[in-house]
């Protein structure tokens, strides 16, 4: 059996987290290191999917939701505008293999080049 991703321990709160947002299915935190004002991660409460691949063919209901999610902390927090960043695989950028989707908006102008 896998430990627990940080994610699933963030939920469970063995691990403080900033929570933005949460539904049954999804829920969102802060970024540790953000890389604009706003800086969000919208995760699933589920392990099952590593990957956005897998998340989209195994249940894209969820893979709504966590979009919807995502808007709706934009409208809140940065006017509506906002970038949706997976990263998947680990040359691509990802770290932790529990799927989640970055949000980012407020962005200043130049500080994502190479993001």
């Amino acid at each position: 059996m896998t430990e627990p991703s940080i994610f699933t321990r963030i939920l469970n709160g063995e691990i403080p987290g900033d929570f933005v947002a949460r539904t049954e299915r999804v829920f969102a935190i802060r970024d540790i290191n953000p890389q604009a004002d706003l800086h969000v991660l919208v995760i699933p409460v589920t392990e099952q999917y590593g990957d956005v691949t897998e998340l989209a063919a195994g249940d894209p209901g969820l893979m709504a939701e966590m979009v919807a999610v995502a808007k709706q902390i934009a409208d809140e927090h940065a006017n509506g505008e906002y970038r949706l960043i997976f990263n998947n695989g680990a040359t691509a950028g990802q770290s932790v293999f529990h799927v989640h989707a970055h949000v980012l908006g407020n962005i200043e102008e130049g500080k994502l080049v190479g993001f």
